[in-house]
Parts: structure tokens; C-alpha cells; sequence
């Protein structure tokens, strides 16, 4: 080799290493991880993907042709019934159905024909980056395909939409893709949407609205079918035209832009009315069972609603709690006569509950109503209405003993009364005063003065939290008057007496107790409920309740040998109903009665609709306590029956009547204390104790309470009459002064605390629908105090 020949050689060499030496452009190494980043999240992604698939659901033909109800079942597993309409018309492919395919897929999935995936990659990848930039997965990308797959096997729940069911929705739309042509795909999807009313495929839709098969519709009605499955409710013709156009329109729109209708067809379906055709239906009767549940079904569906699931679109399988025997019994009760009413125009809303569940078993919303009315108004939740009396455990003398550490033996002062800051005077149901009595003799017999003093006593702030627990929404800038009476519902009052009759415990009432999906999912409802209150205050208030039955306004509840419990409630009309109606003045507004056993709890409100229906006189009056005395019997007929254990906080002891202090006494009153807060001498004697005895003692000491102070009050209606419920005498001082000088050290101290604590909030109280007016307002109501 020459010498030149090497020189050059080793030049190139030299000029090689010093390219490999040095640093690749920026612009390289950029395309070089770009490239390794891409195939990495693509090798991710497919096995993300196949991980999802791999736990997908399977899904048939059959479950493809079937329609989209849920059932409804029992607790024990037995069906009840289906959401859906009894008869769902299934119509097989045919050139007939031609236009309203053309009609669907033009506004559903415009490439459904040229797709051999069952998914659309185009779709997907723009519902990916709406769902980007909305931080979620709520932008679909579903073709027709995945939409029937869906609908099938899937929930329509909110939380399921995640990248879990969108691979397996994906996976499930390829298998169905590869196993059914186009045409069959079609049909499916056309037999199984939502149509409303309870109606399940376009088949039956054009039944129920035209009355016709779907080859006999026009463009604009096909057009309207084809809309509706989006939001079936809202696109609803009879109610909502507008909506229900604008729909269409779009249809017939997308139709066009999709060459399968010409300008002249769009321009002529465009004009068309909406109300073209549709079917006027006339009133039909429904099923007996349909009838007599459907208050029950009207509150599953809500409670399936508010838990994100859609029970006419999603397929469940729902538990409900109801007692099909008690649900019977409670609506021949309230229809058949045996419990009489003033009238037929008189109405009800009682709700059963079990105590140790929350279960709603039975539920009537209302008596005599037209057979045709489905999901009508149910009187058992409405919450409109005031509970009278019936609060007083929950909101006055159930704070009080957990709060205050009252006994039963308290005194309480029934003397003349008038709001602090006003000069509204507060009456008792029967227009005079009984002087000095117990917080026992006062709840049992259900004297108003005595609860209003409690409740200032407490706070209403204070009592609004502890009602509130129990599922009694009072609001904390309440007037004083609420103490006879708050806006809730039969339900919730079940609801609150439960915590009673389980010592303590709240369970929510519930209509629903478990949901299951297509697709496999679980969900259950059941909780081990939430201590809401001592022992020692449930078992006092309960022992007082009790009374109420035995001996107090309660009587015609009484069930001989039964151990139960229960509180009265009664309201009169306002000043402006009285206006109207002045023969109303002698007799209530609505009629309460609220009752239990640890095995059940009962509330039932009854009265009128309208003002012009009646009122509620005679032998109404009773027809609360009545109904719940015969639906308890029923209930309770083979159930034993216990009666409640005294808890170890509390003592039983009995004292001289009426002394204050309280007294051992050998011929005095059965009363309970909370241990550590009974007076000096006060020792638990519960071994002595003789239900009957204490019954006999009561009753003899009811004419020695009451003749202490009665004072002679004049029945002639004053400006704001009996005690108001909704705003008579709200309190507006801003002192907090002691209106009963009957307190033990206890209690003084704890007022002494209340009125640093609470003083200011209560001090400006303003009943919650006066409009923050201190004096009656047009539109209250009055309790009567039972």
C-alpha cells in the first residue's frame, strides 16, 4: 500500500469516528422518542384493553330481542312486576321499515353501513378529546352498535362510565358486529329503546302514539320515532311540542344532508304539525296490583333515579321492600269503609316502617283515586303539610332529655302564655291552662304551653340539630311556635319515631334495597343505621309515648295487651281559611297520629286536598289513630309482642305526685331519670315496678294535676286565635328569661349555658313561612294541640 493510499484511509476513518462522536440533532432524538413514547402507549393500550375485554359480560341473541324494562322484585326473590308495558310489539326487518332506518341511522350513525368494527375510530377519537378537555368520560363515541350493547348489558349510571366499560362496551359492539349483519343490528336496536310511557321499541311507539304500524307513518312521524330514543321524556309530543319539534326537525335535517329524503320531502315534513295524527288515548284501567302499589312503584323509581341508575332504560333487576300482604291490607283499610272517614273527599298518606331496617313495607297515598292515574300524587311524602302535636317528641321534649338531662318527672308551668316580643297569646287545644304538671302528664296529654316552654328552653337551634338526625327538616331561625307543629311528611315521621322505637338508632326510610345490573353489578343499600340519641332518651320518650295510648289523647289507638307507643297532632285552619269557611272554626285541619312497636312504626296524616272538600269533623277525627289500630293489629297478629328493656342509664323510681324537688314516695307516680342526674334520694326501684299499676296511678292522679290551676279561658277567637303553627307568636326578644320557675340546679345551669350559647341565635327567631313576620301571617294554620 502507498503511503498516499493510507494517508487517505485513515483519514475516512478518522472522519467517521468523529461523526459517531458527535451529538445527533435535537430534532432526531425528538422523533426518536415520539416514535418509542406512540409505541409504547399503543402496546399499553392493547393490553389494557384486552385486560378489560377479557372480564366483559357475555351477551346473547335472546338478551339482544329482549326489551329494556327493569322488574321490580320482593326481598324474598319473587317477582312483583315490570316497568314496562305488559305488551311490547316486536316488528321484524322489512322494506317497510326502510325510512325509518334511513331516519336513524342519519341522525344516530351516519357510517353505520360502511362500519365492519362496530366501533368508529373517527368517533372515538373526537368524543376523546371533548372528554379531555372536560376531565371526565361523559362525550360518547358509541355507534349504533355499542348503543344496543349498551342497552343490553350495561348501566346507564353515571359512575360506570369508565375506561373499564368503554373497553368492554367496544369489545361486546366487535363481537356482535361480527356475528349479526347490519339489518339484524338494526332491528335489535329498533325493538329495545325507550319510547316513554312504559313503552319499549319504535314498534309499539307507533302503536301507542299513531295507532298504526310503522309502514303507515309519514316522513315526519317516522322522523319523530327516530329522535325520541336521545331523551324520550323531554321529546315527548303531548307534553312537549316545542322540544318535541325541534327534535324532529333535526331528524329531517340530518336526513338530508344524508341524501335519503329530497328538499321537497324535507320542506313538506318540515311544515307538518307535530300534533298530526297523534293518538288521543282514552283512560284505561290498569292492573289490580299496578293500582293498589302504585305509590310504592312512584317512590322505588325516584329512589332508583336519585341513586344514577334510569329504571326504564337500564335493565335492572330491582329489590323493593314492600310487604305485598301489607300493602294490600293498608289499601282496603283506607278504601273498602271499615275505617270510617267524614267523607269520600277526605284523604290520607300513611307510610309503614320497619324499625330495625328502614324498610318502607306498605305505603298509601291516598283513598278513592281514579284506577287510570299512574305514578299520581302520594300524600305519604308530601311534605307540606304541618304535623301538630306530633312533633312534640321529636323536636321539644326528646332534646330536652339528651340535651338537658330532664326527667319525667320535670314540672313544667301550663299558665298564660304569650310569645316573648309579641303580644300573641298561646292557647292549649282546649282553651284553658292546667297549672303545674310533669313533662309526662304534659306530653300525654298533649298541652301546647308546656312544649313551647321546652323548646325556648333548649334552643331551637339546638332541637333543629337533633331533629334533623331524625330526619325532620326544621330550620334553625324558626319561630317558637314550631314546637307545635313542622312541615313533614308521613314518611319522615316514621322515619323519626323509628329512632324511638329502636332505642336510639336511625335508619332513613328506604323503598330499595338492591340493584342489579345486566352486566353484573351489585349494588346493596342496607346499612347498620346511625345512633342518632341516648338509649336513655329513646326509652323516656317511648315510656311517655306510651301513656299517650293508655290514657291520654290517644285512647282510640289503644290495642288491648300490645306494647306500643305513639303521639296525636291536629291543626286548625288560619285566619284566612276561617274567612272563607267560618263553620270550620270547631274542628281540625288535618288529623296525626304517628305510633310504633319495636316491630313497626306507623304515621298517618289525614284530611283534605282542597279547602272546599270539607273538613275533618265527627267520627273523622279518630280515623288516624283508627286506621293505625287496625293495620297495627293486622300487622303485629303473628309477631310477638315485646315490650322494651330499660336501659341501665336510666332510672325508674316512684315519687310523691307533683312535688318539686321530686320525692320518694311509696303511693306516688312511676318516673324515669337519667342516671348521674336524678335529685338526692332517687334510687332505681324498677324491680317493684307493674305496667298496670302505673297505669291505675296515672289515671287516678290526671283530676289532682288538673284542677291545680284551670283557668277559664274565653272561646271567642282573638286575632290570631289557638296557637299558631305556622307563625303565631314567633319570638323576637333578644333575652332569653326564664319562663318556668319550676327548674332543678341542673337545669338552671344548663339555661345559663343555653343563653351565653344560643341566645343570639334564637333571639331573632322568625317562623321559616311568615316572611320573617313576628305576627300571624294570611296564610297560617293553626294547631290544635292533640
Amino acid at each position: 500500500m502507498t503511503n498516499s493510499n493510507y494517508n487517505s484511509n485513515n483519514q475516512h476513518q478518522s472522519r467517521k469516528e468523529y461523526r459517531q462522536k458527535q451529538p445527533k440533532p435535537l430534532w432526531r432524538r425528538i422523533i426518536k422518542w415520539c416514535f418509542l413514547t406512540a409505541f409504547l402507549l399503543v402496546v399499553f393500550g392493547i393490553g389494557l384493553f384486552a385486560y378489560y375485554a377479557k372480564s366483559a359480560p357475555n351477551i346473547s341473541q335472546t338478551q339482544l330481542e329482549s326489551g329494556g324494562s327493569s322488574g321490580l322484585y320482593t326481598t324474598s326473590g319473587k317477582f312483583l312486576l315490570s316497568l314496562g308495558s305488559e305488551k311490547r310489539l316486536y316488528v321484524k326487518d322489512s322494506p317497510k321499515m326502510q325510512l325509518l332506518k334511513d331516519a336513524i341511522v342519519s341522525v344516530e350513525d351516519k357510517r353505520f353501513y360502511k362500519d365492519k368494527l362496530g366501533i368508529d375510530p373517527i368517533r372515538i377519537v373526537g368524543s376523546m378529546l371533548t372528554n379531555a378537555q372536560s376531565k371526565s368520560i361523559a362525550a360518547g363515541g358509541s355507534t349504533i352498535t355499542q348503543q344496543l350493547v349498551k342497552l343490553t348489558v350495561f348501566s346507564t349510571d353515571a359512575s360506570q362510565r369508565t375506561l373499564r366499560r368503554k373497553a368492554q362496551e367496544a369489545w361486546l359492539a366487535m363481537k356482535v358486529q361480527r356475528e349479526y349483519s347490519h339489518d339484524q343490528i338494526l332491528e335489535f336496536y329498533i325493538n329495545k329503546v325507550y319510547m316513554n310511557y312504559g313503552n319499549y321499541g319504535m314498534g309499539t311507539a307507533a302503536n301507542y302514539y299513531y295507532g298504526k304500524n310503522i309502514g303507515q307513518l309519514d316522513l315526519a312521524q317516522t322522523a319523530l320515532l327516530a329522535g325520541m330514543p336521545n331523551r324520550p321524556t323531554a321529546y315527548n309530543p303531548y307534553l312537549y311540542p316545542k322540544l318535541a319539534k325541534y327534535r324532529r326537525n333535526l331528524v329531517l335535517r340530518a336526513m338530508l344532508d344524508n341524501h335519503k329524503i329530497t328538499r321537497q320531502q324535507y320542506n313538506d315534513a318540515h311544515r307538518e304539525s307535530i300534533k298530526k295524527g297523534l293518538k288521543h288515548h282514552s283512560q284505561k284501567e290498569q292492573s289490580n296490583l299496578r293500582k293498589i302499589d302504585d305509590p310504592y312503584i312512584k317512590e322505588a323509581i325516584a329512589e332508583v333515579q336519585a341513586k344514577g341508575f334510569d329504571p326504564y332504560r337500564d335493565n335492572l333487576k330491582i329489590t323493593v321492600n314492600i310487604n305485598q300482604k301489607a300493602q294490600n291490607q293498608l289499601y282496603k283499610l283506607a278504601n273498602n269503609g271499615q275505617v270510617p272517614f267524614t267523607s269520600d273527599q277526605m284523604q290520607i298518606g300513611a307510610t309503614v316502617v320497619d324499625p330495625s331496617s328502614g324498610h318502607v313495607i306498605a305505603i298509601i297515598g291516598g283513598r278513592h283515586l281514579p284506577s287510570s292515574v299512574q305514578l299520581g300524587l302520594d300524600r305519604a311524602v308530601q311534605t307540606s303539610r304541618s304535623t301538630g302535636s306530633s312533633i312534640k317528641p321529636v323536636l321539644d321534649y326528646g332534646p330536652a332529655i339528651q340535651y338537658l338531662n330532664w326527667s319525667t318527672a320535670k314540672m313544667l308551668d301550663d299558665s298564660k302564655y304569650y310569645y316573648p316580643g309579641t303580644n300573641v297569646q298561646l292557647y292549649d287545644w282546649d282553651n284553658k291552662y292546667d297549672g303545674m304538671m310533669t313533662m309526662r302528664h304534659a306530653l300525654e296529654q298533649s298541652r301546647n304551653v308546656p312544649a313551647v316552654k321546652t323548646l325556648k328552653e333548649v334552643g331551637v337551634p339546638r332541637a333543629a340539630k337533633f331533629a334533623r338526625r331524625l330526619g325532620i327538616n326544621v330550620p334553625t331561625n324558626s319561630g317558637l311556635s314550631v314546637a307545635i307543629g313542622a312541615n313533614a311528611s308521613s314518611m319522615q315521621m316514621a322515619g323519626a319515631f323509628s329512632a324511638f322505637a329502636t332505642l336510639g338508632v336511625y335508619h332513613k326510610p328506604q323503598f330499595v334495597s338492591k340493584i342489579e345490573t345486566p352486566d353484573g353489578l351489585t349494588r346493596n343499600y342496607d346499612s347498620a343505621g346511625v345512633r342518632v340519641m341516648s338509649k336513655s332518651t329513646a326509652y323516656m320518650i317511648t315510656d311517655m309515648l306510651k301513656g299517650v295510648i293508655k290514657n291520654g289523647s290517644g285512647t282510640s289507638a289503644k290495642i288491648p295487651g300490645l306494647h306500643q307507643a305513639g303521639k296525636t297532632g291536629s291543626v286548625k285552619y288560619s285566619e284566612q281559611d276561617l274567612a272563607r269557611y267560618p263553620a270550620y272554626a270547631a274542628t281540625p285541619k288535618d288529623s296525626w297520629f304517628v305510633g310504633y312497636t319495636p316491630s313497626y312504626v306507623m304515621g298517618v296524616w289525614t284530611g283534605y286536598d282542597n279547602l272546599k272538600d270539607g273538613t275533618v269533623s265527627g267520627i273523622g277525627q279518630q280515623s288516624a289513630q283508627l286506621i293505625y289500630k287496625s293495620m297495627m293489629s293486622y300487622l303485629m297478629q303473628n309477631k310477638a309482642n315485646i315490650d322494651w328493656q330499660k336501659p341501665d342509664s336510666v332510672i325508674r323510681a316512684k315519687i310523691a305526685k307533683n312535688s318539686n324537688p321530686p320525692e320518694v314516695s311509696a303511693t306516688g307516680q312511676w318516673q324515669l331519670f337519667v342516671r348521674g342526674h336524678a335529685p338526692a334520694g332517687i334510687v332505681d326501684d324498677s324491680s317493684d315496678y307493674d305496667e298496670d299499676d302505673e297505669q291505675a296511678d296515672t289515671n287516678s292522679s290526671s283530676s289532682t294535676t288538673n284542677t291545680q290551676q284551670n283557668h277559664a279561658i274565653s272561646r271567642r277567637r282573638t286575632q290570631n286565635g289557638s296557637s299558631a303553627q305556622s307563625t303565631q307568636g314567633q319570638h323576637n326578644s333578644n333575652t332569653n328569661h326564664n319562663t318556668d320557675d319550676h327548674h332543678t340546679s341542673q337545669s338552671q345551669e344548663n339555661q345559663s349555658q343555653q343563653q351565653h350559647g344560643t341566645n343570639n341565635q334564637t333571639g331573632n327567631e322568625t317562623n321559616h313561612n311568615q316572611n320573617n313576620s313576628p305576627v300571624t301571617a294570611p296564610n297560617q294554620q293553626h294547631n290544635n294541640g292533640h
